[in-house]
């Protein structure tokens, strides 16, 4: 009987194994591939059967990238947005979560339905209002436009995180700063910001990704190639009659990096920041 018992453990921890690796293969095959293509010819990508690993290997894909002044100007586009998107969003977010966590005023019921009812909205829906509103405010093909219809979309989600982040910290703390004389505002920027890295990195890491890949309004509320972000400057490569497919690869490859350098560096703190915003709201 304990045989038998010991036998269906270790068959199901085999099969549990055998799931994570073939999910690991799933999960990472399409990037392996795009990165072994980036460093291939056009010619060669369609070759059959096709190889992983390739004879000539070659850096021609990513020197055109790297000396293209517009695809450079893509990618210094979206880190200006990203950046100004996450760091505005974490500005407004943490001060907006801490008057939802530690006060009670009129209104602050709809607020929340509010807040949530966004993220319940498909983006798409709101794509021609957008357009509508930015040309009639003149932020139409410009920085300030993308970066303010972005944080529509990830305000919400950031300052419900945050709620939830602050209310697993004790009241404590702030209303000890309150005693020794201090503002609401040192409070926070003082005492609990310090201690509430992880939710603002998982927040802000989060943040960024969706800043750095949005594509649909990226393309709709931009007109010049100046202006233009990495996700469309990868669609650019599709031309009329034929495609730039190691190109494409390689600036897929290049694209990913900088969400892949954040979550390596801030790990710890990303996944630390989700659970602990999700214990208490």
């Amino acid at each position: 009987m304990a045989a038998s018992v010991q036998t269906r453990r270790r068959a199901a921890r085999v099969g549990i194994v055998i799931g994570l690796v073939l999910g690991a293969v799933f999960a990472a095959g399409p990037v392996v591939w795009m990165l072994s293509n980036s460093f291939k010819s056009n010619t060669e990508i369609f070759e059959l059967p096709p190889r992983l690993i390739t004879d000539t290997f070659s850096l021609n894909a990513y020197v055109a990238i790297f000396t293209n002044p517009e695809t450079m100007r893509f990618f210094l586009n979206s880190y200006i947005v990203a950046g100004a998107v996450t760091v505005l969003t974490l500005l407004v977010a943490i001060q907006a979560a801490y008057a939802f966590s530690r006060f009670d005023f009129r209104g602050k019921r709809v607020l929340n339905v509010i807040i949530v009812s966004v993220q319940a909205v498909p983006p798409i829906t709101l794509l021609i209002p957008y357009f509508g509103l930015m040309v009639g405010l003149g932020l139409y093909n410009t920085y300030p436009g993308l970066i303010l219809t972005y944080m529509v979309f990830t305000l919400p989600y950031a300052i419900i995180m945050m709620t939830g982040y602050f209310n697993t910290l004790p009241r404590e703390l702030d209303e000890a700063v309150r005693v020794d004389g201090a503002g609401s505002m040192t409070a926070l920027w003082r005492v609990l910001v310090p201690i509430s890295v992880p939710g603002i990195v998982s927040v802000g890491i989060y943040t960024f990704m969706i800043a750095w890949n949005e594509y649909l309004f990226a393309l709709t509320l931009t007109r010049t190639i100046d202006m233009r972000t990495v996700p469309i400057g990868i669609q650019l490569l599709m031309g009329q009659h034929s495609y730039e497919w190691n190109q494409i690869m390689a600036m897929s490859v290049l694209g990913s990096i900088p969400v892949l350098i954040l979550f390596l560096f801030f790990q710890r703190f990303f996944i630390s920041g989700l659970t602990a915003g999700s214990v208490k709201s």
